[in-house]
C-alpha cells in the first residue's frame, strides 16, 4: 500500500529529518519549515517511528485541500475516505494549528473536523453514535495560508520521549535536538564525546546511541501498533531490522560533569535505562576547571542561559569562562548552542560556522568551532 507522510520536527532539524528518512528508504521526500513530507508503504510508517531521532511525530496524511470559510473545511474534511483508517469502535480525537490563515480559531477548526469526520462515518457505519472506546486514531490538521493537511498520529507518545528519561533536572533538552547537536557535531563512533555540563545526560545518550546506531524507538511501542488495517507482524520485523543494524563502537567513550550532583545520579540511570552507561563515564566537575582526557575529542554541549535560568548576567560570565576553558586544540571540536546575542564576543572569538535552531520555542544559534 502506497501512503503519504508527515514528519514534524523542530525548526532547523529539516534537512536532517530528510537526510535520515532517504536513508531508510523512503520516497518523494520534501522539507518545509518544521516538517518534511515524505511516502512509502507500512513497513516505512513502522520503520520511521522507531528509527528517526530528529522527527516528533509520524503523521499518516489523509487529504490536502484549500479552505477559506468553515464550510470549505467542513466539505473537504468529509469527502476524505476516514472510514480507510479510523475502525467503527475507534477513538478519533482532534488537534492541530492554524497559521496565517483565514479560519484562525484553533477550537473552532477542531469543532468543524471533528463534526465532519463524524458525520463522513455515520454514513458509512450506520450509526448515530460513536463510543470511541477502540485504537486512538488521532486527527491531526495543519492549516497554514489556507492550505489544509488532515493527517492521524501514528505516533502517539511524542518521539522525542525515548523511555529512559522519567525524570529529569531543570530545563532538560529534548532528545531529538542533542541527537541534533551530535549529529550535525559529526560525531563518529571511533570519537570521544565530552559534555562539562551534562546534565541528566540527553546529549551523552543520545551521542551514544548515534555512535552505536541504537534506534532511539526499538524499546517502546506507538498509537499505530493498535490500528486495525496495519499488520502486526510489520512491527516485530522492523524491530529485528532496527536491532540488526546496531554495531560495534569499541572506541567510542563519552565524558560528561556537572556542578550538580543530583543531576549527575539522574544521568547515571537515565544511561543505564537507554542501555549506554558502558560508554559514558560522568564525574562531579565544574566546567570553568575542564581538562580534556584524550588528544582529540568532540564537545557539545548545552549550558545554561538567561531565559531559561532567569539570570542573563551568570550566563554572560560562564560564556566568559568557556571562551578560557574551550581552547583551540588540534583534533578538537566545540559545539554550543546558546540563544545568547553576543555569544562569539562574550566567547572572545568568532565561529568557524553557526546554524539557527530552536530549542523549544527559544531561538538559539548552534555555535561551532573546529578550527
Amino acid at each position: 500500500m502506497h501512503l503519504n507522510f508527515s514528519a514534524p520536527c523542530l525548526f532547523g532539524l529539516e534537512s536532517l529529518v530528510a537526510q535520515e528518512l532517504r536513508e531508510m528508504g523512503a520516497e518523494d521526500v520534501s522539507a518545509e519549515n518544521g516538517r518534511v513530507f515524505f511516502s512509502g508503504d507500512e513497513a516505512i510508517l513502522a520503520r520511521a517511528n522507531i528509527c528517526s531521532r530528529f522527527s516528533e511525530r509520524i503523521l499518516l496524511v489523509l487529504g490536502r485541500f484549500t479552505a477559506h470559510t468553515f464550510e470549505d473545511l467542513f466539505q473537504g474534511v468529509k469527502k476524505l475516505p476516514l472510514e480507510n483508517w479510523i475502525g467503527e469502535y475507534d477513538e478519533f480525537p482532534v488537534k492541530g494549528y492554524s497559521l496565517k490563515s483565514d479560519l484562525h480559531s484553533v477550537s473552532d477548526c477542531q469543532a468543524i473536523i471533528k463534526k465532519a469526520a463524524v458525520e463522513r462515518l455515520k454514513t458509512v457505519y450506520h450509526k448515530d453514535w460513536f463510543e470511541e472506546t477502540g485504537a486512538r486514531c488521532r486527527l491531526d490538521f495543519s492549516i497554514l495560508k489556507n492550505e489544509v493537511c488532515i493527517c492521524i498520529d501514528t505516533t502517539g507518545v511524542p518521539l522525542h520521549k525515548r523511555g529512559y528519561r522519567p525524570a529529569a533536572n531543570d530545563a532538560p533538552m529534548r532528545e531529538t535536538l542533542a541527537a541534533a547537536l551530535c549529529a550535525l557535531s559529526h560525531l563518529r563512533p571511533y570519537h570521544t564525546l565530552y559534555d562539562p555540563m551534562c546534565g541528566s545526560g540527553t546529549v551523552l545518550i543520545e551521542g551514544a546511541m548515534l555512535a552505536l546506531h541504537i534506534a532511539p524507538g526499538v524499546r517502546r511501542h506507538f498509537a499505530a501498533e493498535r490500528f486495525a488495517w496495519l499488520p502486526a507482524e510489520i512491527w516485530e520485523t522492523e524491530r529485528e531490522r532496527a536491532r540488526a543494524a546496531k554495531r560495534e563502537a569499541p572506541e567510542f567513550t563519552a565524558y560528561g560533569s556537572d556542578i550538580d550532583r543530583e543531576a549527575l545520579k539522574i544521568a547515571r540511570e537515565n544511561a543505564l535505562r537507554a542501555g549506554v552507561s558502558e560508554y559514558i563515564v560522568l564525574e562531579h566537575g565544574d566546567v570553568c576547571r575542564f581538562k580534556p582526557k584524550t588528544e582529540r575529542g568532540t564537545l557539545v554541549t548545552n549550558p545554561p542561559y538567561g531565559e531559561r535560568l532567569q539570570d542573563p548576567h551568570a550566563a554572560a560570565r560562564l560564556i566568559q569562562e568557556m571562551g578560557k576553558v574551550f581552547e583551540r586544540r588540534h583534533g578538537f571540536s566545540y559545539s554550543i548552542i546558546s540563544p545568547e546575542a553576543e555569544f562569539e564576543t562574550l566567547f572572545g572569538r568568532k565561529a568557524d560556522k553557526r546554524r539557527k535552531l530552536y530549542n523549544g520555542m527559544i531561538p538559539c544559534q548552534l555555535y561551532m568551532y573546529f578550527k
